[in-house]
């Protein structure tokens, strides 16, 4: 199909990826994986190195969905705080949500792990849009220095100059656990580890149906993969092959731009971080290897694109940045984030078919880790997986037809919020 989105920076500076497309017939195998983005190709190549044969089907390529081609922030955690999540199950639950989601970084074991060249850099910074938002930030760093012994820094809004030069911001928490990167090659690299491993990477062939939960066939287009235990990675188009699990989550539309390389970028964000602001309909930004300011703003809960994806985005950029309301963009690119009721990821398994989605917008470094998990699990050691299959999640309401129109209704009410500060 061609892809209405597809003027992505990181598709015009992707590693090359020769096509993998499908051949027609019948097909075997232990495992087999619906989708080719982070969390199918680590899960895939996780299973394949504990001795699986594993067969991935992906219906376009490699990262086409948001793993390829969202804003490259590697943010440390989920959605909820580490505060909100001991208030809400109390501590040992919370113990071990931040041990996996907090401490862990798979990302960055696996970048290095498989020499994967996708312009890892550290940092990030969390900005405050209001000073209500800087004294809630404030609260949580010292909560996780003295409670989890997790140091973050501080930063006053006098200082914010060290790391981003724009007025807007109160104050914020800079954490080196967090950074960023190129996603898309990424994906690449752990594609090819995969294929290393001995996975089958099949692209250009759409899953339509499983036949049996107890371990089954998987049906293509023209083919069908006889297998012992399924893996739905398909996140926003999970509700096409399994409609139950579409219900808890909505698609929401998210656009990034890419400037031409800046003269002054350095300036523009001294401490080469990653930022995403405080606010629920946030702004993220950041520097690309050359130099480019990678900035993404505003939501649109409508599938449509909008007709000029760079004239959506610049007046975001330019309230941040007003030095370089006026600089060049090169590309415009967007895509579906799967957002859920609680914005935690919906994980889990029914019979043999393990799922994994909804990361609602927080999920380049939960993703590889949801993956490796569900293959600790298929391999008969969930402890770890059930923490994150454990957290809380349900449909959203109005079935079918008026789930989109009703959570939409939900989402503006706290963009309203936002402009209202």
């Amino acid at each position: 199909m061609i892809d209405p989105l597809a003027n992505s920076y990181y598709a015009a500076t992707a590693h090359e990826w020769p096509a993998h497309p499908d051949i027609v017939g019948d097909h075997a195998c232990d495992v087999a994986v619906i989708g080719g983005g982070f969390t199918g190709l680590s899960a895939a190549l996780a299973c394949a190195e504990r001795g699986f044969s594993v067969i991935l089907v992906e219906a376009e390529h490699v990262g086409f969905g948001a793993s390829g081609r969202n804003g490259g922030q590697l943010i440390p955690g989920l959605r909820w705080s580490v505060s909100e999540l001991e208030a809400e199950f109390g501590r040992e639950r919370s113990d071990a949500l931040f041990d996996l989601c907090w401490r862990q970084n798979r990302v960055k074991a696996r970048i290095e792990k498989h020499g994967i060249a996708c312009d890892l850099k550290v940092g990030h910074l969390e900005a405050a849009w209001t000073p209500k938002d800087f004294d809630a930030m404030r609260r949580e760093a010292d909560y996780l220095a003295k409670r989890r012994s997790y140091e973050t820094d501080v930063i006053t809004k006098a200082e914010m100059g060290a790391h981003i030069e724009s007025p807007l911001y109160h104050g914020g928490i800079h954490d080196l656990q967090g950074g960023h990167f190129h996603p898309l090659n990424y994906a690449i690299g752990l594609a090819k580890a995969a294929e290393a491993a001995g996975v089958r990477i099949l692209e250009g062939q759409r899953a339509n149906w499983i036949l049996d939960r107890t371990g089954g066939e998987l049906f293509l287009g023209e083919s069908t993969i006889e297998t012992r235990y399924f893996i739905d990675a398909t996140d926003s188009w999970i509700g096409d092959l399994e409609p139950d699990l579409g219900r808890y989550t909505v698609p929401i539309m998210n656009y990034n731009i890419a400037t031409a390389p800046l003269p002054n970028a350095d300036a523009l964000l001294p401490s080469d971080a990653a930022v995403a602001d405080s606010r629920f309909v946030l702004n993220y930004f950041r520097l690309s290897a050359d130099k480019r300011l990678i900035f993404g703003g505003g939501e649109r809960y409508s599938q449509t694109p909008p007709r000029d994806i760079a004239a959506f985005v610049r007046p975001f950029m330019a309230e941040v940045f007003p030095q370089i309301a006026d600089a060049p963009i090169d590309y415009g690119w967007g895509g579906a984030v799967a957002v859920t009721m609680k914005r935690l990821p919906h994980i889990g398994r029914r019979g043999n078919v393990f799922f994994a989605h909804g990361f609602s917008g927080h999920g380049a470094l939960v993703t590889t880790l949801a993956g490796e998990l569900i293959a600790e699990a298929m391999a008969g050691t969930a402890e770890r997986f059930d923490v994150l299959a454990g957290l809380p999640s349900r449909p959203f309401p109005g079935g079918k037809w008026l789930r989109q129109p009703l959570a939409t209704l939900g989402l503006l009410y706290y963009a309203m919020k936002d402009r209202l500060g």
